[in-house]
């Protein structure tokens, strides 16, 4: 019933597949939240210690004001003063220690919860990269980020304030209570029968502050989401006139957030006002029971004044355990969260026995490769064999969505098979590292992505190390020098987030000369001169052929003009290879090669 309180249940975001069975999950989680703190074990000693000095002090302060309250007047007056002083300077000392103990638990404490959350969020980070493109082809851009930047948030402060605040609270709480026992029993048992009323209370608002913070958590992921996908596509948005209908969109979200929050926002206004009544009834009940007490000549009123220090020493657990239960459920939310993302298994990935590709010629061979996106869906390829030599050029044309770009997709093992073998020299490549296996190619992808940065920044992508020497020299290649030359600060010019600030021809051809710089061994490119005006896509087609002697080049092209001098030209259709050859004897044979042809011609 305790951990079902504390736990309480969770909705899991959809987008996720189900993982473990929940009795096999949540050991291990409590094994991973735990090892986050061996590489700080040290601080983490001097942290609980000093959590120990801020309990004991506490403690100790009523304690010492009751031995001054009742020795005091027992002295002579010549004495009183001297005496006076000398606990007073004890009193001071023990507050001297108590403050410097808060200080480290505050500061070096609040510093061990920062690193773990940001060890927390560098494995998040880390494992979305080792994912595969079908992984993301099912997942939401805006859900990923809230889970490693939103969701992180309050581990920091749970991996601080957890055992802090346990080892703080349940020193004081022992302590004091001993002391109210070890002044005045009937007192500590009235207070004790209070004690499991407030724990029950505590943990019925906890469960529903668990449901809350669970809905909140999805609900500002979703606002994240729309968030990220209206501003990335602000050009598309303001073009077509749907300011309006974004908005409305957001507010949507909006809206069940704010309705998930007040909810939160209830469960802890109850919980928390119920917990201050406590406290006040804590100190209604040491006056009542004192007083009584001190009528009855049982105990002195120095004790009674040492009572009510101990039950303000009593109640500030409390107080943590509210503190406790919101960190909790903001943190351990999070956390759950967050090790959903990190037991997504890969499903790309070295098998044990993978070696280093090395250095290639290049030789490629499908061998009746078949693929489907998920186990449900469509064939996109079915038996196809393919044989290139090293360094063949051939060029890869068809109708949309036969599979040209999937089937290129396959080589640096972007999606894994469905069945069949795809081998390089011999290979296959799920032998080799994949580290190896795509440095060993060159990928120029339909879609241009350029990141934040100056121009030279991503060139260097292809290959970090490389001098401005190589930079040019890429740059000539792609026909991109010039127009990079023409820019405020040449290489060094800033183009924006995703290179808004570049054209679509020019961004396409930054990408080509990245793929130029890095001299893989393959070359693919997929729809890579789409964006091209006609002068720069004459000029990329004679970089193509220069670049391609001496390596395995694979052209995915709907402009035929861009793959005519191709080695060899594949006609891909639903029925798999229908013709290849040359550009003239395709010509010549007047087949699906020759009507595409003339199609293109007369458009």
């Amino acid at each position: 019933m305790f951990l079902r309180a504390l736990m309480g249940s969770r909705r899991r975001d959809a987008s996720f597949p189900a993982p473990l069975s929940s009795l096999k999950r949540q050991p291990q989680r409590w094994r991973k939240f735990i090892s986050y703190y061996r590489p700080h074990l040290r601080l983490l000693a001097a942290d609980l210690c000093c959590a120990a000095l801020v309990a004991a002090t506490a403690v100790a302060l009523p304690l010492l004001a009751n031995f001054v309250l009742a020795h005091l007047p027992t002295l002579p007056a010549s004495q009183a003063m001297p005496q006076l002083v000398g606990w007073g300077s004890i009193l001071l000392a023990v507050v001297l220690v108590q403050a410097l103990a808060t200080y480290f638990v505050d500061y070096r404490g609040h510093v061990m919860g920062a690193r773990i959350e940001a060890q927390v969020r560098r494995e998040l980070f880390e494992h979305c990269q080792k994912l595969s493109f079908a992984f993301y082809d099912r997942q939401r851009t805006g859900q990923l980020m809230s889970r490693i930047t939103t969701d992180s948030l309050w581990l920091g402060e749970l991996f601080h304030h957890g055992p802090e605040d346990a080892t703080i609270g349940l020193l004081k709480f022992v302590g004091a209570l001993a002391v109210i026992f070890a002044l005045d029993a009937p007192t500590g048992w009235a207070i004790s029968t209070m004690i499991p009323l407030a724990i029950g209370y505590a943990f019925i608002f906890n469960r529903h502050m668990k449901l809350a913070m669970r809905s909140s958590k999805e609900r500002i992921a979703a606002v994240n989401e729309r968030v990220e996908d209206t501003l990335s596509g602000i050009r598309v948005v303001q073009s077509f006139g749907t300011e309006a209908e974004e908005q409305r969109r957001f507010d949507v979200e909006n809206r069940s957030f704010l309705r998930s929050r007040s909810r939160g926002y209830r469960s802890e206004a109850m919980l928390w006002s119920g917990m201050d009544a406590f406290a006040q009834l804590v100190t209604v009940t040491v006056i009542a029971t004192g007083a009584l007490r001190v009528i009855g000549g049982e105990i002195g009123v120095a004790d009674v004044l040492t009572l009510l220090l101990a039950a303000g020493v009593l109640v500030d657990p409390l107080k943590r355990l509210d503190n406790f239960i919101r960190l909790w459920q903001e943190g351990y939310t999070g956390f759950v969260r967050a090790m959903e993302l990190l037991e997504e298994q890969p499903d790309i990935g070295d098998r044990p026995s993978a070696k280093a590709l090395g250095a290639i010629a290049g030789d490629v061979s499908f061998e009746d490769v078949s693929f489907r996106y998920g186990q449900a869906g469509p064939m996109v390829l079915g038996g196809l064999s393919l044989k290139i030599d090293a360094g063949e050029f051939i060029a890869l044309v068809g109708p949309s969505g036969v599979g040209k770009s999937t089937l290129c997709s396959l080589l640096p093992r972007f999606y894994e098979l469905s069945s069949g073998r795809i081998t390089i020299d011999g290979k296959d490549i799920r032998d080799v590292t994949l580290a190896s296996l795509r440095q060993a190619i060159g990928v120029v992808q339909q879609d241009v992505y350029l990141f934040a940065g100056s121009v030279a920044d991503n060139l260097r992508y292809g290959r970090p190390g490389a001098n401005q020497k190589d930079l040019v020299a890429a740059a000539r290649a792609a026909n991109a020098h010039d127009f990079i030359m023409s820019l405020p600060q040449g290489y060094d010019t800033e183009i924006g987030q995703r290179g808004v600030r570049l054209s679509g021809g020019q961004k396409q051809r930054l990408t080509i000369a990245r793929a130029f710089l890095k001299a893989p061994s393959i070359l693919i490119f997929d729809e890579a001169t789409s964006a091209l005006d006609n002068e720069s896509e004459r000029a990329i087609q004679q970089a193509l052929l220069t670049l391609a002697q001496g390596r395995t080049t694979i052209v995915i092209a709907h402009r035929l003009s861009t793959v005519r001098h191709a080695d060899r030209i594949l006609v891909l259709t639903e029925a798999g290879i229908v013709e290849e050859g040359p550009h003239d004897l395709l010509m010549a044979q007047e087949g699906v090669y020759a009507s595409l042809h003339r199609l293109q011609g007369r458009i």
